[in-house]
């Protein structure tokens, strides 16, 4: 467990990093009120988790532990999207749209809506 717990760590570390590092470089050098940065993280992560998720379906080549690294650490780390879109193509995958579409409104909505809450909360407080 301690492994996993290094793997994954060190792993959303150098990703958390990356996606300073990628966001920063995306909106000083393509300057919009669009949030280039961010959308350029998100798809990005979103690519290299389904690379990942596909590589280690096809062969052997990533072990449970480059996998935790890279899928969980690294990508967890660059985008939290990524780890969303990936669960809502298994739901797509296995046929279950209600959980698919339950999932993924309320993940927007509700995800919106509490960054508002907690925006509210501390004006209030």
């Amino acid at each position: 467990m301690i492994k996993t717990l290094f793997l994954v760590g060190t792993g959303g570390f150098l990703g958390s990093i990356s996606r300073f590092l990628a966001s920063r470089f995306m909106q000083n050098y393509f300057p919009s009120a669009f949030p280039l940065g961010t959308f350029f993280v998100n798809i990005t992560g979103c690519f290299l988790i389904g690379v990942i998720y596909g590589i280690s379906e096809r062969s052997s080549l990533l072990t449970s532990g480059w996998k935790m690294f890279l899928a969980v650490g690294f990508c967890g780390g660059f985008t939290t999207f990524s780890t969303f879109a990936n669960e809502n193509l298994a739901l797509l995958r296995d046929g279950d749209f209600f959980h698919f579409l339950l999932y993924t409104g309320l993940s927007v909505f509700l995800g919106i809506a509490a960054t508002f809450l907690g925006v509210l909360i501390t004006k209030i407080v």
